[in-house]
């Protein structure tokens, strides 16, 4: 039995605080905090307010509630969708091989080649800087699903050839068959671990994007957070925890997807020396 190591136990940890945050929490808010002047403004942290106001007169834990939410939801909609994508084109281009293989080789060649940001950008720039995040999500599981499908191609291209894909095949196994319960199962906790690292990788180019002001501003990001903060002047006026809430949210949940990605792929490598013994 594969234990489960001490980074993904940690890793986890900090995940599970951010969907109670972001998931559990945010249902319990006793107003809407993104809208404006729902509550006196620039109060500092107090019982009333753990996280203070904003200039906006919004309760900052609140507003961050919400924040969270919103970017877990894109981070893990890019994740599943792309991940999802990539797992079907890598293993049917590996495993089928063929004239298949190399279209869906050249797909994934081109995708790789295009860099996303100026792409979201642009696309930013084009609707006045009104992107929905539904908008985002699409452009970043485009870009996104080249990634998993090259890698796991190559596992499958190593795999088709083993003696136990041989013995299903004179079985009478599909192709499909044999890619869903013969090889998928082996790339699992490895599809676990790019999932996460694609979260991480969708939750920091939107916040990335919501800082420069092309983000959706009107929805309730970490990144959309530091942007009002810094159009608002919260650093010059001392107003640190409008700024320093998502802040130290982003970096937190960095470090918790970083160690659940990580401890994913050491997962994933012990399950395939156990499996290759």
């Amino acid at each position: 039995m594969v234990k489960l190591n001490a980074r993904l136990v940690a890793g986890g940890f900090l995940l599970l605080l951010f969907i109670i945050v972001g998931v559990v929490l945010s249902r319990f808010s006793p107003y809407d905090p993104r809208s404006w002047n729902t509550v006196p403004r620039n109060l500092q942290p107090s019982q009333a307010h753990l996280l203070g106001t904003t200039s906006l007169g919004q309760d900052t834990f609140w507003l961050l509630t919400f924040a969270v939410q919103n970017s877990l939801i894109v981070g893990v909609v890019v994740a599943f969708f792309a991940t999802t994508i990539g797992l079907l084109a890598g293993l049917t281009a590996g495993f089928v091989g063929g004239y298949i293989d190399r279209v869906l080789t050249l797909a994934m060649d081109v995708f790789i080649s295009i860099p996303s940001l100026p792409i979201l950008i642009l696309v930013a720039s084009l609707l006045h800087g009104k992107t929905s995040l539904l908008t985002i999500s699409l452009v970043l599981i485009v870009f996104n699903w080249p990634w998993p499908a090259r890698q796991v191609r190559s596992i499958a291209l190593s795999m088709r050839e083993r003696e136990f894909i041989s013995t299903a095949r004179f079985s009478g196994s599909g192709t499909l068959s044999i890619i869903v319960r013969e090889i998928f199962p082996y790339v699992l906790a490895w599809s676990l671990a790019n999932f996460v690292n694609t979260v991480l990788v969708a939750i920091a180019t939107e916040s990335g994007l919501a800082v420069i002001g092309l983000s959706s501003l009107e929805q309730a990001t970490l990144g959309t957070m530091i942007y009002w903060g810094l159009q608002y002047q919260a650093l010059l006026a001392h107003r640190w925890w409008w700024i320093g809430a998502p802040v130290m949210a982003i970096i937190l949940l960095f470090i918790g997807l970083f160690l659940a990605s990580t401890g994913f792929a050491d997962l994933s490598a012990e399950r395939r020396g156990r499996y290759r013994a």
